[in-house]
């Protein structure tokens, strides 16, 4: 064989070698990512079965806390005092109960297809508070999800975002309970300030409203002149919230429940996962 010959040979062999590397690399590659792909989806699968299982264990209490008849949903209640972080040794977990209608309820807005005034009012108040412009709701008829106010002209994720801790979609029959509304949400109510709102919290977290009189006549709201029309201090809806997160990998669990008087039992109305980052979790 010639030189030129070995060489030709040589240089085939060598662009078979270097073909070959690139191959068994690039099959090293796919199956590198294959195995991260399959590790995140066990990691995802975990925190799912972690998130309904932390789910289960607050339907059963909260469950246990209304089967006997209380004449007030308050902060008082073991539903409301339940331990927010559970203590486990890999996972980050975190899990509240709320109930929704301490929150300003959109469709109270719109009462037999008729604009209410005093509600309306509240709901002046609450945009004012978050800084918001004015929303005309009744462009967009009975609510169901939050995300149907994007139907307005103006309205986009952030103001969403503003407003989703304070919002309920709740039946336009629903009251607002006074024993369990936040802050901000009782100073929609008139002419209450910040201190008075807090102090009101702090007062009904130990001593709960029997009566929605009793609360228009409490000292605190000597000179508020409030409307007692669209309040109470009952409600049936609530929502059970997991946050569960390892190594850096987040799960949020969402879910709305109606109680049946009638049955006693919990009726699951919504379940929504949503994925939650490790800063979330630590707010």
């Amino acid at each position: 064989m010639s030189g030129r010959q070995r060489g030709i040979a040589l240089i085939s062999v060598l662009l078979i070698m270097t073909l070959a590397l690139l191959i068994t690399s690039g099959l090293l590659r796919s199956h590198r990512l294959s195995l991260q792909s399959s590790g995140q989806q066990l990691q995802q699968m975990h925190l799912h079965q972690l998130a309904t299982g932390v789910e289960t264990q607050a339907l059963l209490l909260l469950q246990g806390a209304l089967q006997t008849p209380a004449k007030t949903v308050d902060r008082t209640q073991a539903w409301a005092r339940m331990t927010p972080e559970l203590d486990l040794e890999d996972e980050q977990v975190r899990v509240s109960i709320e109930d929704l209608a301490g929150r300003f309820n959109l469709n109270s807005l719109l009462r037999s297809g008729q604009i209410d005034q005093v509600t309306l009012n509240r709901w002046a108040r609450l945009l004012d508070l978050l800084g918001l412009p004015s929303l005309q709701l009744d462009q967009v008829g009975p609510l169901r999800e939050l995300s149907q106010l994007r139907l307005l002209p103006g309205i986009d994720a952030q103001m969403l975002r503003q407003l989703e801790p304070w919002v309920s979609m709740l039946p336009n029959d629903a009251v607002l309970n006074i024993n369990t509304a936040p802050a901000l949400v009782l100073r929609t109510l008139g002419e209450v300030d910040a201190s008075t709102a807090e102090a009101l919290v702090e007062q009904g977290s130990t001593t709960p409203w029997t009566s929605v009189q009793a609360f228009t006549l409490d000292p605190l709201l000597s000179t508020a002149d409030l409307s007692g029309h669209g309040l109470g201090i009952q409600s049936r809806w609530y929502r059970i919230t997991v946050q569960v997160n390892r190594d850096g990998r987040g799960m949020r669990l969402a879910t709305d429940v109606e109680f049946d008087p009638d049955t006693a039992q919990l009726n699951v109305l919504q379940r929504r996962f949503l994925p939650s980052s490790t800063y979330e979790m630590a707010q």
